[in-house]
């Protein structure tokens, strides 16, 4: 079994330490020894060491409380669930803690440089039916994004193409002459003299999309470090928010049947709030 970890876990991961301190575990609770045989199909567990994270700047919001949602007001570099470096510093940890809800899970994401409305689920036995919406398209979404304007753009426009995105790539890409997956529908909000606000109005959910598709009308939204292209910004580096709001949405509950709508009290542009 040592081996077989040391084969499948990165180099970063100190093995024979872990196994001397008795810290990888079998099913029910058994100890993982480092002569212990190979055993094919069986999950083995471990609890990584975790980085000292510094605390994401700015508030993280109640818009919605009841006893199937909690719904939230995400400010930008939090991420939605525990991934990669960020773990303590993402939205489930912390409400879990700060609400007292164990089973709390958000039953959509929004990237970690995204504000705005998020929703989650008290209890696991609700997120089916909420989860359920978002793979339906039945949830309407609107966001905002800051971005330059271009007088020559002919606006509104409904942007379809085919995007893929890789494991283990930053960005994600657009594959020509490809049945489309991907479509948002672009408005003219307000124009702020070089720069302008634009509601996007995405149909489907796919990785990226909305900044792929601004970048792609030659308009990238104001700070963001990916599109159209790779900056190098450190992980905690929170100088510079992504300037994309998702502002509102608005769904008919699959368990009350009424009609929901959430609005974020964000606004554009969005700020590196200090802490407080």
């Amino acid at each position: 079994m040592g081996d077989w970890l040391r084969a499948k876990l990165p180099d970063r991961v100190d093995v024979s330490g872990m196994l001397a301190d008795g810290r990888f575990v079998g099913d029910g609770g058994r100890v993982v020894r480092e002569d212990d045989p190979y055993r094919p199909h069986t999950f083995v567990w471990f609890h990584r060491d975790l980085r000292e994270e510094p605390t994401v700047p700015g508030s993280l919001d109640v818009l919605h409380r009841d006893e199937r949602l909690v719904v939230v007001d995400k400010p930008p570099f939090l991420s939605t669930i525990p991934r990669g470096r960020h773990v303590a510093q993402s939205v489930v940890v912390r409400l879990r803690d700060e609400l007292d809800l164990p089973e709390l899970s958000p039953v959509h994401r929004l990237d970690r440089v995204t504000s705005g409305v998020l929703v989650l689920t008290t209890e696991r036995r609700w997120r089916g039916a909420y989860h359920g919406l978002f793979q339906a398209k039945g949830v309407a979404k609107t966001y905002l994004a800051l971005a330059p304007y271009d007088p020559a753009l002919e606006l509104p426009v409904v942007v379809r193409n085919h995007l893929r995105k890789h494991r283990g790539e930053l960005q994600a890409s657009v594959v020509p002459d490809v049945m489309p997956n991907a479509e948002t529908l672009v408005e003219l909000e307000q124009v702020l003299g070089r720069r302008a606000v634009y509601r996007l109005s995405p149909r489907t959910g796919r990785t990226h999309q909305l900044r792929v598709h601004l970048a792609g009308l030659g308009i990238p939204i104001v700070g963001d470090p990916l599109y159209p292209e790779i900056l190098e910004v450190e992980v905690d580096d929170f100088s510079t928010p992504l300037q994309l709001l998702a502002q509102a949405l608005a769904f008919t509950d699959p368990v009350e049947g009424h009609e929901r709508r959430f609005v974020s009290r964000r606004t554009l542009p969005v700020n590196a709030e200090p802490v407080a």
